[in-house]
């Protein structure tokens, strides 16, 4: 009984000083994080754009949180694999989420019963990237702008496949918007991630594709697949400048993706705290400004509040959108 009441005058003790056990035990977590490596899963097969824009951020976010952080590539499912898996992992802060418009939102409109929300399931940490989609061509089509694609598209000339990362991958539903507004038909091939739905096009193998400018860009410096046109409404100084928008010849066309990390529900707030701030650090460093830029994705800045207002208006958008091109659940 003496040490109970001991113990119960030490928990009283703590609550009246307000800082209750919980809050006591995570700031003592935050004040030693990270000590042990950082997982960041990623739920996108190796060489997607996904992967590309995280690999830049990490090998460079290291040095400044002061550990190493260690890649999961999780595919499958357009992202929905990996974002279960993400939805389950210990609360810690060694596990962080590259999380995308496609993944997180798209995705999981295209199943009857989604088995995450982006919003109430995860703690958004972070928003550090907009994401622009770049009209590329295999190299053997004799196009050279969005206007020369349309008269091509309608000539009825076969094959004429449209690459995609997988359904509901943000290629995919950026594509059949694309077709939607151009009154343009297009066989679609979905492939195993974005690093396989880029090969397609430089193979051929498919003669076209409306990627995330990050699975795009190196094969276009490379010279291995043609550029000719980007998703954004306004020219960008991200991209050459015989690339123009879509916008130019089908008037309105927007299309964008937002990218930054996720945590597990439960993730302590002083270590999403830690982690947001070394992400801002990293994002000022100029080599990862220069990679940014050479994948043709604008660094973009927002806090946990913003962000997690960014996707909840992505999630209505998309759903929008879905419905509009008439992309259907398919279990």
């Amino acid at each position: 009984m003496k040490y109970k009441a001991v113990l119960s005058c030490s928990l009283a003790l703590v609550a009246v000083a307000g800082f209750p056990l919980n809050q006591a035990a995570a700031a003592a977590a935050a004040k030693d994080y990270p000590s042990r490596p950082i997982r960041v899963l990623v739920p996108n097969g190796a060489g997607s754009s996904v992967d590309t824009l995280t690999r830049i951020v990490t090998n460079n976010l290291g040095g400044v949180i002061g550990q190493q952080l260690v890649i999961d590539n999780r595919a499958g499912a357009g992202g929905i694999i990996g974002m279960e898996i993400a939805k389950d992992a210990n609360p810690d802060g060694y596990t962080l989420i590259a999380a995308t418009t496609a993944a997180s939102t798209i995705a999981r409109l295209l199943v009857k019963k989604p088995t995450y929300h982006p919003v109430n399931d995860y703690e958004s940490v972070v928003q550090f990237a907009e994401t622009l989609n770049v009209l590329v061509v295999a190299n053997a089509l004799p196009l050279k702008s969005v206007p020369e694609f349309i008269a091509y598209a309608k000539s009825g000339k076969k094959p004429f496949n449209m690459a995609s990362a997988g359904v509901g991958s943000q290629s995919h539903l950026s594509g059949a918007y694309f077709l939607q507004k151009a009154k343009i038909e297009s066989l679609h091939v979905p492939y195993k991630g974005g690093g396989a739905s880029s090969a397609a096009v430089v193979s051929a193998e498919s003669q076209w594709s409306l990627i995330p400018s990050a699975a795009a860009m190196t094969h276009v410096a490379a010279k291995r697949m043609r550029a000719i046109g980007h998703s954004l409404n306004r020219p960008t100084t991200l991209l050459p400048p015989e690339v123009k928008p879509i916008a130019d010849t089908i008037p309105g066309f927007n299309y964008t993706g937002w990218m930054g990390f996720f945590a597990p529900k439960g993730t302590p707030k002083a270590i999403l705290d830690k982690v947001r701030v070394a992400v801002e650090k990293t994002m000022e460093l100029p080599d990862v400004k220069k990679a940014m830029a050479f994948q043709g994705t604008e660094i973009i800045i927002r806090d946990a509040a913003g962000f997690r207002k960014e996707v909840q208006e992505s999630m209505q958008e998309n759903a929008d959108l879905v419905k509009s091109v008439g992309l259907k659940a398919t279990n």
